[in-house]
């Protein structure tokens, strides 16, 4: 019964999966046979212009999102949306780079205010990096300087690389607020507070967030970079969407990184920064030297050591073996390679200038079918008596030392930043980079204290790109057929997806374990665990059955008869109703009472 069931449910598998594959089969001979239908109709129209038009219905359009540019609602030191398609308030550095190239010393990369090449929001533009291999700078002052003092830094920007990228940054400068400013001649060198942003050269790919910080003793700045992400970041610099970036810094020295408003990097700038802002308060002496007679060495040789009388240094470690033997049939004068007889001189081979020629060496036909052709030698094995070159064992050093290390001494150039958010105060924003990829995009930068503030930009801005890619986007069921239709091996996986869990459902839900008393016994027999007597419960209940049987048998013989003498009495008349009574009450097996006259 149990593979009547299971063949059931492999043939309702079976049928289900080909009635699939039969529907899409049908689909596509429909799509077929419309197209064919629209190519009749077109030719209809070509001979006859005056005829009636077929129309066919069109497919529902994809929602529209209506770009407005955002604008800046509450205190902020910098937006900027490019919208009004010009560079205004921007400058573009004419100064050349140090120590390169005169010939790619230039920053004269090119930059332009457009909409992007694939753009889902017309109307919605923003600055473009256009050329490869070339410096860019550009940068714009912000309304205000920004200090650092007790109101949090927010920096946000978006980023599309339209066409990929190979190697090459998106990161934007926060340039130092500092007399000699000149954005015409923004370069590498200029003093910046703040750099932030995407950067990848080949497979490492980075999210920067790096703060120049002041020696408060020597006035010296030096760059402290943020730790690494945990985040896979790998995403966001290949799906050609455009990205939201976020730097928070707040007055408590914490800070955070946020990627399309999700948080990818945090920490403090006074325990997560590469290399710390406070310089341990000791350090090594530099003129302390280790004692020569200092002893590092845990173990040594034991000197009382003694190599036996019986080690030999010099037995090889392997040798021929002696037991075995020639095998039958190895032809010891043939060599294993002969010159090819079939192979000719060359014509062109000069043996003035090539030397004598001699044909090419193949294996020896010969030895095909032998066992080995040439000079038999026994193989070796490892010798039993090897012990290799005897060394004294090991033993504890009773003079070690430990690990020399030179003694501390206070740090000379040892300070104490508790407030390393106290940064030097920004002027400007900046774009210094050196691309391999063109078309990078770049829109709405900003810079305020106020989070709110920054999030509704964002919102504004990039919530609206958001929106506009995703309507953009086919739906799931439609990228699944896009796909299949690339690749129809994908309508198989899709058949199968769908079939096995429904076969496996049915399988578990519709099949049960056998109650009989075969499948008890046999799950007896696998676990070995101890069953009742079932002979003996058997023979019980046969026996109940039968006594049953044998009582209801002797109640019906016993009526018949009585039924019979109360006729036999009726008929002779010799008996009284009395004795009729007596005879049937001491026939029957209930009555064994005595009876009361």
């Amino acid at each position: 019964m149990e593979l009547k069931m299971r063949l059931c449910v492999a043939l309702l598998s079976l049928s289900l999966c080909l009635g699939l594959m039969g529907h899409v089969r049908a689909q596509e001979e429909a799509d077929d046979m419309e197209m064919d239908v629209e190519d009749a109709i077109d030719d209809m129209q070509e001979e006859d212009v005056e005829e009636e038009e077929q129309q066919v219905p069109a497919s529902p359009p994809v929602p529209t999102v209506t770009y407005k540019a955002p604008e800046p609602m509450g205190e902020h030191y910098f937006a900027e949306s490019f919208d009004k398609g010009t560079l205004h308030g921007w400058v573009l550095s004419q100064a050349k780079k140090d120590g390169i190239d005169e010939d790619i010393a230039k920053y004269d990369g090119k930059w332009e205010v457009e909409e992007m090449k694939d753009t889902k929001l017309p109307g919605d533009k923003g600055l473009v990096l256009k050329s490869k291999a070339k410096h860019h700078a550009i940068s714009a002052l912000l309304l205000r300087p920004f200090t650092f003092d007790t109101k949090p830094l927010i920096v946000q920007y978006e980023v599309n690389f339209q066409t990929g990228i190979d190697c090459g940054g998106a990161y934007v400068k926060l340039l130092s607020q500092t007399p000699d400013l000149d954005l015409e001649e923004f370069v590498d060198k200029t003093a910046y507070t703040i750099m932030f942003g995407p950067d990848k050269c080949g497979e490492d790919y980075k999210l920067h967030f790096i703060f120049r910080h002041k020696n408060p003793k020597t006035g010296e700045f030096e760059e402290k970079h943020a730790k690494k992400p945990d985040a896979d970041l790998r995403t966001y610099y290949t799906d050609k969407k455009t990205h939201l970036y976020t730097l928070v810094l707040n007055p408590d020295n914490s800070f955070e990184i946020l990627i399309d408003q999700t948080v990818v990097n945090s920490g403090s700038l006074l325990n997560d920064m590469t290399p710390p802002i406070n310089p341990p308060a000791e350090i090594e002496d530099p003129d302390d030297h280790k004692p020569e007679d200092w002893d590092e060495r845990p173990k040594i040789q034991d000197p009382d050591a003694v190599k036996p009388e019986d080690w030999d240094e010099d037995a090889p470690a392997k040798i021929p073996d002696e037991d075995a033997v020639k095998p039958d049939g190895w032809l010891d004068d043939e060599p294993e390679y002969i010159s090819d007889p079939d192979a000719l001189k060359p014509e062109d081979w000069d043996e003035d200038m090539d030397g004598e020629w001699e044909a090419p060496q193949i294996p020896n036909p010969a030895c095909e079918t032998a066992p080995g052709c040439g000079l038999w030698q026994r193989p070796v094995i490892d010798n039993p008596n090897y012990k290799g070159k005897w060394k004294p064992p090991m033993i504890d050093n009773p003079n070690y030392q430990g690990v020399w290390k030179p003694r501390k001494i206070p740090n000379p150039d040892f300070f104490e930043d508790l407030h390393p958010f106290r940064m030097t105060p920004i002027s400007a924003v900046g774009l210094e980079l050196w691309s391999m990829s063109s078309d990078i995009f770049f829109d709405n930068f900003f810079v305020t204290s106020d989070r709110n503030v920054a999030e509704r930009w964002a919102a504004d801005g990039w919530g609206l790109k958001k929106a506009a890619e995703g309507a953009a986007e086919p739906g799931l069921v439609n990228q699944m057929i896009t796909a299949a239709e690339e690749k129809p091996w994908l309508w198989i996986v899709y058949v199968l997806t769908v079939a096995v869990p429904l076969v496996l459902i049915i399988v578990f839900c519709c099949t049960g374990k056998k109650s009989s008393a075969s499948t008890s016994a046999a799950e007896y027999k696998k676990t070995d665990a101890p069953q009742p007597d079932v002979k003996e419960e058997a023979e019980e209940e046969e026996a109940k059955e039968e006594e049953s049987e044998a009582k209801k048998s002797e109640e019906e013989d016993s009526t018949g008869e009585a039924e019979e003498a109360a006729e036999n009495d009726k008929k002779d008349g010799n008996t009284s109703s009395e004795k009729s009574e007596d005879d049937i009450l001491r026939r029957s097996p209930r009555s064994r009472k005595p009876r009361k006259d």
